[in-house]
């Protein structure tokens, strides 16, 4: 029956190729802008055949994953006394266990494409991806049958109700972009369908649509009236759902090879990862990656389609009562009474989705790194395994990605922090950075250089302590949400905590005594250590820390004065990532649907934030809804040398804390209830994670101003010796940088060579007529030579270049 049906559906496919081939020229793509008012309807021959070929599909896709189903089934059945809970596998090998098939690609296999499609694997065999020599489990974990049986019921119920639905079809109407408006048909017409009726070049490079504004599945049928926009790769929501449909096919074959229990599995910016819970075994090692990814690209071959389910919560627990953490999600995480799952061949996941229509759009993917974890990052939970993954439509785009990996990993400012003896860690001080003398001096030129600008913008710095009494992290409510990230520890009858942030202790100096309008705005300035408890799986170099300082600073000022305060913190940091280099993107993130406080005092505040960043001038986006529950914020992303963002700044309204800490001043009018806002602020975020950031922005070539190694002195010969430390000594007096290479051992060029390998902005050599006529040869770390000049020049030019803080010195000199 199977083989008719096969037989049938190849027919009407050919017919429906040249139906569609005789109004292909009247059609044009999306791309181009074709009126599509004036595109010919389609017929409704075509229709009809179309609507009766998915009708064919289905049931062909039935029959045939009945079949094996039951071939699944009856093996799996020898093996269900050695069925592993959750990570007990059964043995590895090589050979390929019997697989469950899909009716993918909408392709159907008749004897004769059958014997062609040998004939080819014949000829692939040489090449070793033969699915033959992939590493497996055999027979795959008894819960992927039981899992399946359940699910392909549940699926023929939905086919049936779907099929009920197509029957009562009614024309729906679908807007495009370019608001040209096409017809369609509810629970017939898909957006791939469609994307296929404009251009065949659109439908081929679609990743994902968005319906009414909603990421909707290219094969999930439109239910009514709608708009439809197809979305290719280059789209951020696109990347996404590719990401993710990715982390699925990782998903299925970390299934197949480990046999564990499988958590999340979500895209992240740049990749996906997926965890999983092997209980009783050891870890992932990286040697398993290639075998890994050779069962990912056996499942991209197999152009396995992406179906979606809706299931009911109950339904679903019985569905993955093998796996506890599933269970966890739809206890704790699901409140509606039906979910959605996910199948792609074998593996059936608790998922929201959307997206891609099948395995076979992931073009090139890579896994690239494993790390352990916790369930939901807490430390008292189960430990996991993560497995991170990259993928792209296009294997150049991947090779383009892999430089980039590598021009990364030679700026790790791990490395560099350990070359240039700027700082290291310690096991017994974890999460807490060692400065060495020249880390440090970049240290205090950063925070230097915000004390410098502090005094030009009226901020006033101030000291905190660093201790505190609970009762005053439960009057600002970090008790209740933070404590877990805070260190604490008792001292006499009450519990004393690390401060994590400098906020409650400024409320503490705004309130402890009477403030009147004329003290607005009070801009409070503190570079206090801060102390989180990060767990320890999470940190990473400077990036990730537990002790660190931050050029924190908190605006205490009225509703009216909130748009000239904005505009003077953007002024700020536009200054200061002005003199780093860094280019930047605005983000204005508004009320959330759970917010604190007067909707008329946000909607105020969110207006003057909108006019601070209008007058600015530079480009920002709107992120509705995604402010803090406590008032509305701008975040700031920037961008270093290769191209990668980072968020640091922070520009922050507080409606909350003023509340909590009843914050007051006397009002003009003489009210003393007058309550203040505060702008959270910080322009550096943590100086030790600016130093990473600016480390690999510069790959290690600091500056002058910020370099740690400004100039070296290098003597001709011995003769010359006391000279050159002369020279040095009025350099450093003058507060620069310098050193003396007084190693006799090496030739001049070596020592030269030597200097510029280790990044000195300024080489200065100095011989017999440097000596006599008080100068210096003067060359750069680049081997530019600038000749002889006087000590008092060069130290003059240098001084200037140093304090205007000029980023290309050596070329300015």
């Amino acid at each position: 029956m199977a083989e008719c049906l096969a037989t049938r559906l190849a027919a009407q496919e050919e017919q429906i190729r040249l139906l569609t081939r005789e109004i292909s020229s009247l059609r044009d793509g999306l791309s181009r802008g074709l009126n599509v008012a004036d595109v010919t309807v389609v017929s409704p021959e075509l229709e009809t055949l179309r609507t009766e070929n998915e009708k064919l599909r289905y049931r062909l896709l039935h029959l045939r994953r009945g079949l094996q189903a039951e071939l699944q089934l009856e093996e799996a059945q020898g093996g269900r006394q050695q069925r592993a809970k959750c990570g007990k596998a059964p043995e590895r090998n090589n050979s390929k266990p019997q697989q469950i098939h899909n009716g993918n690609d909408n392709r159907v296999e008749t004897p004769g494409t059958k014997a062609a499609d040998k004939n080819k694997k014949e000829k692939k065999q040489d090449k070793g991806q033969a699915a033959a020599g992939v590493k497996e489990l055999n027979p795959w974990p008894g819960y992927v049958a039981d899992r399946l049986s359940l699910y392909e019921q549940l699926k023929r119920e939905s086919d049936a109700l779907l099929a009920k639905k197509a029957a009562d079809s009614k024309p729906i109407t679908v807007e495009l972009p370019d608001g040209h408006k096409v017809a369609g048909k509810a629970w017939v017409t898909t957006p791939y369908q469609l994307a296929c009726d404009i251009s065949q070049g659109l439908a081929d490079n679609a990743v994902i649509s968005r319906v009414n504004g909603e990421l909707w599945d290219l094969d999930r049928p439109l239910e009514k009236d709608c708009s439809l926009e197809i979305l290719r790769f280059d789209n951020e929501d696109a990347q996404a759902v590719y990401w993710h449909s990715s982390a699925h096919i990782l998903g299925e074959a970390m299934e197949r090879f480990y046999g564990g229990c499988l958590c999340y599995g979500p895209p992240i910016e740049n990749g996906f990862y997926y965890d999983m819970f092997l209980d009783g075994q050891k870890g992932v090692s990286s040697t398993e990656f290639g075998d890994l990814e050779a069962l990912c690209k056996t499942v991209v071959k197999e152009k396995q389609p992406f179906e979606r389910l809706e299931i009911s919560k109950e339904t679903l627990l019985k569905m993955f009562k093998y796996n506890k953490f599933k269970c966890r999600i739809l206890n704790e995480k699901v409140t509606t009474p039906t979910t959605t799952v996910y199948r792609c061949g074998p593996l059936i996941d608790l998922c929201r989705g959307p997206h891609v229509r099948h395995t076979g759009k992931i073009k090139a993917m890579k896994i690239y790194k494993n790390s352990s974890t916790y369930w939901e990052g807490r430390s008292d939970m189960e430990t996991l395994q993560r497995i991170y993954g990259i993928s792209f439509p296009d294997s150049k785009m991947l090779k383009e990605w892999e430089r980039f990996q590598e021009e990364a990993k030679s700026r790790d400012h791990r490395k560099i922090g350990k070359d240039q003896e700027l700082f290291f860690f310690h096991d017994l001080s974890p999460g807490s950075c060692f400065f060495m003398p020249r880390g440090a001096y970049i240290y205090n030129t950063l925070t230097e250089f915000i004390r410098d600008e502090y005094w030009i913008r009226g901020f006033q710095e101030v000291a905190s302590p660093n201790i505190y009494n609970s009762k005053l992290w439960e009057t600002s409510g970090h008790w209740q949400h933070y404590s877990e990230n805070m260190f604490s520890f008792p001292v006499e009858d009450d519990i004393f905590a690390l401060k994590p942030m400098n906020c409650p202790g400024h409320c503490l100096m705004f309130g402890h005594r009477p403030r009147s309008w004329r003290e607005l705005p009070l801009r409070l300035a503190d570079f206090g250590v801060l102390h989180r408890n990060e767990l320890s799986g999470t940190l990473t170099g400077l990036t990730r820390v537990r002790r660190f300082q931050q050029d924190d600073a908190h605006i205490f000022c009225t509703m009216d004065q909130i748009e000239s305060e904005m505009k003077g913190c953007l002024d700020f940091l536009r200054c200061v990532y002005d003199v780093f280099g860094f280019s930047f993107q605005l983000h204005l993130s508004t009320r959330p649907d759970k917010y604190l406080g007067d909707i008329a005092v946000w909607n105020q505040a969110e207006k003057q934030l909108e006019n601070s960043l209008n007058e600015f001038g530079e480009p920002w986006k709107l992120n509705p809804g995604d402010g803090a529950f406590y008032g509305p914020k701008i975040d700031i992303k920037i961008k270093d040398a290769i191209g990668r963002y980072h968020q640091c700044a922070t520009i922050q309204l507080d409606f909350q804390l003023p509340i909590r800490f009843n914050l007051t001043f006397v009002g003009k009018d003489g009210d003393d209830k007058a309550r203040p806002v505060i702008i959270h602020r910080a322009i550096l975020g943590s100086v030790e994670r600016m130093i990473a950031i600016l480390t690999e922005n510069y790959a290690g070539k600091w500056p002058l101003w910020l370099s740690p190694r400004q100039v070296m002195l290098v003597p001709v010969n011995p003769s010359c010796e006391d000279y050159a430390k002369k020279v040095c000594k009025q350099f450093t007096e003058a507060g620069f940088m310098a050193e003396a290479d007084m190693d006799s051992s090496c030739l001049l060029n070596k020592k030269i060579r030597n200097a510029q390998l280790a990044q000195y902005n300024f080489i200065l050599v100095v011989g017999e007529k440097e000596k006599m006529t008080n100068s210096v040869n003067v060359r750069t770390r680049d081997n530019k030579i600038h000749g002889e000049l006087s000590v008092s020049e060069v130290m003059a030019r240098l001084t200037l270049l140093k304090q205007s803080r000029c980023r290309s010195a050596e070329e300015e000199f």
